[in-house]
């Protein structure tokens, strides 16, 4: 891995850390989509990596389906989880000393932004598709 693949793997860990500490919420949130439209992973192997991150021991078949059929990186997995513990602890820091209104707020925000990005690399993917 380069430097800035390392990089930037370490800030999609603290960033999904501090999110899940902030507001409660999964990291595979910020992971899948900074996987795919930060690394150009496939969304397959986004999630497949991401549950690696989050779920190992919960999850541990759904995991072991998805490195079966080769949609694993292990070693973004192993990076963004060692990471994501600093961030969930900064995060959880943060969120307890602000108002809940502004929590609700950057929570619902960051969820509207990402809505809009799927939903439109969906539809550019149906418009392909529909050339085709």
């Amino acid at each position: 891995m380069s430097p800035q693949t390392i990089l930037i793997l370490c800030i999609i860990g603290i960033a999904a850390g501090l999110l899940s500490g902030l507001v409660g919420i999964g990291g595979g949130v910020i992971i899948v989509p900074a996987l795919v439209f930060v690394l150009g992973l496939s969304q397959h192997q986004a999630q497949g990596t991401s549950l690696f991150v989050l779920s190992l021991p919960v999850l541990l078949l759904a995991v072991y389906n998805y490195w079966n059929s080769g949609n694993v990186n292990w070693r973004y997995g192993l990076l963004i989880a060692s990471t994501f513990m600093i961030g969930a602890f900064l995060g959880s820091k943060l969120s307890l000393k602000l108002p809940v209104h502004w929590v609700k707020l950057i929570f619902g925000l960051f969820m509207a932004y990402v809505s809009i990005q799927l939903i439109l690399a969906g539809y550019q993917g149906i418009r392909a598709n529909d050339a085709n």
